[in-house]
């Protein structure tokens, strides 16, 4: 969100996509063998603080184009149906084999991956996207976090090219 309020990027999602991330994020939590550290309410709140800091990025009427699309997994129309709505250039997902370029490319759309996408953003603007990771770490309060703590999450999540970089 922070690159986004410092305008490096410019996100688009769809209540769909809110619900798909609350829900991932609630099933992951459940499977740790500790406390549950996530709620539902918490997570609405973040979705609602989200679509309020971006507030262009919420993505509607896309559910027209949602029965002429055909992908690998149906459930993924949604994304491209966005995509398509809003005029965005990329899908930018762990999963591109469900994103294949022959069904994106008449849609001038591409699937990307977080770690390359991030790269892009940080080499065309690396000022402004270190100050994006600057009001990140200052809003890390409970607990606090270091760049290399930061770091080395980003690793964990599948970023280790703009861990490096940013280091």
């Amino acid at each position: 969100m922070w690159l986004a309020v410092e305008g490096v990027l410019d996100p688009r999602w769809t209540d769909e996509i809110h619900e798909e991330w609350i829900r991932n994020a609630l099933e992951d939590d459940a499977k740790k063998n500790t406390p549950p550290r996530l709620d539902r309410a918490r997570l609405e709140r973040t979705r609602d603080l989200m679509n309020r800091h971006a507030e262009r990025s919420l993505v509607t009427g896309y559910e027209r184009h949602i029965a002429a699309l055909a992908l690998p997994d149906p459930n993924d129309r949604h994304v491209l149906a966005a995509a398509i709505q809003s005029g965005a250039e990329a899908i930018v997902t762990f999963n591109d084999r469900h994103f294949p370029d022959a069904v994106l490319a008449p849609f001038n759309v591409r699937a990307v991956k977080p770690d390359a996408f991030l790269c892009d953003r940080f080499d065309a603007d690396p000022e402004t996207f270190l100050r994006a990771v600057r009001a990140l770490l200052d809003s890390l309060r409970n607990p606090p976090m270091s760049l290399d703590q930061l770091s080395e999450g980003w690793e964990r999540a599948g970023l280790p090219l703009l861990a490096r970089r940013v280091r």
